[in-house]
Formats: structure tokens, sequence, C-alpha cells
């Protein structure tokens, strides 16, 4: 049975493309976006829980975030997740609703966020050269065991590389667009 399967190289390297579609989405640039808090996890009943399973998180200006907390005794663990997830906002209680100013990024901040988008994107682009390695071997393996010819590997792996491209030009892309929303909002 041979090793080498181009649609589970394809999956794999649309997986890492995933990644860090949801990597930069997290990252914060001056505009008010409810993926910002979805690393947040609060202390409620016991156990540690994210943010989105207790309360409801909505955007309703361009610079402002809300959390509508279900349970109001949970107020102050919700409260508590924002502060301590290192995001730089600052709630402010409202009745049941956490209000969530977003505060303007810094020249400096702006840069560090750049740069972090770069990291992300150089992260994807490794996991989808450890995906063509992985491939490439698997084709090896194949031609050793006298699965398939050499000219077969070899186109094989002219595919494979081509994915490769595909997908890191497709990191590169969506890494230099964060940047550009990064730096002028």
């Amino acid at each position: 049975m041979a090793k080498y399967d181009k649609s589970d190289i394809e999956r794999r390297m649309k997986g890492a493309v995933e990644s860090l579609k949801g990597d930069l989405a997290g990252l914060r640039t001056g505009r008010a976006n409810v993926t910002l808090l979805d690393p947040v996890v609060c202390d409620v009943y016991g156990a540690m829980m994210p943010l989105n399973q207790v309360a409801t998180v909505s955007a309703p200006e361009p610079r402002m975030l809300t959390v509508q907390v279900w349970d109001k005794s949970n107020m102050a663990a919700v409260e508590k997740g924002i502060a301590h997830a290192n995001l730089g906002l600052n709630p402010m209680i409202d009745g049941q609703t956490l209000r969530l100013p977003m505060p303007d990024l810094t020249e400096e901040r702006r840069r560090e966020l750049a740069k972090l988008a770069g990291k992300y994107a150089e992260n994807g682009k490794i996991a989808i050269r450890n995906v063509r390695r992985d491939g490439m071997e698997a084709l090896k393996d194949d031609e050793k065991k006298k699965e398939i010819s050499e000219d077969e590997r070899k186109r094989h792996e002219e595919d494979v590389q081509k994915l490769t491209d595909q997908f890191v030009g497709e990191c590169d892309t969506m890494a230099e667009a964060k940047e550009k929303e990064i730096m002028t909002q």
C-alpha cells in the first residue's frame, strides 16, 4: 500500500493555513473584534470555562466590545478573566454588561503586533514545509518498496512542491494584509 496521499497532504497544508487565520484573527488591530476575546477563560462554577460559554460578546461600535454575562453571579469572575488575559483592555461594569473600550495602539505596540503577525506566518510556513517533507519521504519510501517508479516519484514531488508554494504564498499574503491592517488602523 502506497504511503503517499496527495489529498492528505493538501488537507494538512490547508489545516496549517486555517490555524494561521485563527492566530491572525486574534491579533488586536485597534478595531473591536469579537474573536479578540476567544482566548479568555474564566473561573466559574468551579472550572475554567471559555468566555463564550458564560457570556455573549458583541461589537456594537468600532472601538467598543460588550460582554453580556448570562449569570450575574459570574460577573466578577468574567471581569477577572478578561483582566488576566493581558489584552490591554480595562473592563467597565455596566449592570449585567461589561464594556471594553479599545484603547488606541501606540506606534511601538503596532510594530510589535506586526512582528508577531510575521512570526505567526513563519510558524504556518514551517508547518507547511513539515507536511511537504513528510510527503517527500513517503514518496521515497514508496519508490524503495517498488510501489511507484522514479518518474512517478519525481512527478508527484513536483505536485507536492506546487502545493507547498501555493500555501506558503497564501500565508505570506495573509500576513502582509494583517501587517498593513495593523499599521494603518
